[in-house]
């Protein structure tokens, strides 16, 4: 099943999941550290009451939404993830976040790989075209496609695992992060 009917058929819990961990692997481009996003994950754990995930949204944001006018393309992607998320926890808005969320993280992954980002490959690759993708954009689309099977064949109970591929994301973002810094001296 493509990336693209995963989200179509997720349910309200995973459209939320699936948007908070592309936000989460993506935190390094924000500065945050690695439990900044954590009350978020937990709210959906809890299955906290819709105010929970409002609070801890704007706690998040707090937190992570200081460099905003950051001029690199992959940076203000990421903060677009997290200024668009929605406060309210409804199917229709967390479906349009989640959709934005995957797409622009794997732009993300496609810059941080050399690429000019002409938008096609990422469009292409969640309607299920994986061919000629780089490492690190397959390894993200692979990424985005296990969190959404997660939640949908355990519910609540893959959320840990969820997070466990969101947190080895977000180390491998960090290394090519790290490395373009490197290279761009």
């Amino acid at each position: 099943m493509s990336l693209v009917e995963l989200i179509a058929q997720a349910d309200e819990r995973g459209l939320a999941v699936s948007g908070l961990a592309c936000l989460d692997r993506c935190v390094p481009l924000l500065g945050g550290d690695d439990e900044v996003l954590r009350p978020l994950w937990a709210s959906l754990a809890e299955d906290a009451a819709a105010g929970d995930w409002a609070e801890r949204l704007e706690q998040a944001r707090g937190k992570l939404d200081t460099a905003a006018g950051d001029e690199d393309e992959s940076v203000v992607l990421a903060h677009t993830m997290l200024a668009t998320a929605p406060a309210e926890r409804s199917a229709a808005g967390l479906r349009e976040w989640a959709d934005a969320c995957s797409l622009a993280a794997l732009r993300i992954h496609r810059l941080l790989d050399g690429a000019a980002d002409d938008g096609g490959p990422a469009d292409v690759c969640r309607e299920g075209e994986a061919d000629g993708l780089s490492p690190l954009l397959a390894a993200e689309l692979r990424r985005q496609v296990s969190v959404l099977e997660l939640l949908s064949a355990h519910g609540p109970a893959g959320l840990r695992s969820a997070l466990e591929v969101s947190t080895e994301g977000r180390r491998v973002l960090r290394a090519a992060v790290s490395r373009r810094s490197r290279r761009d001296g």
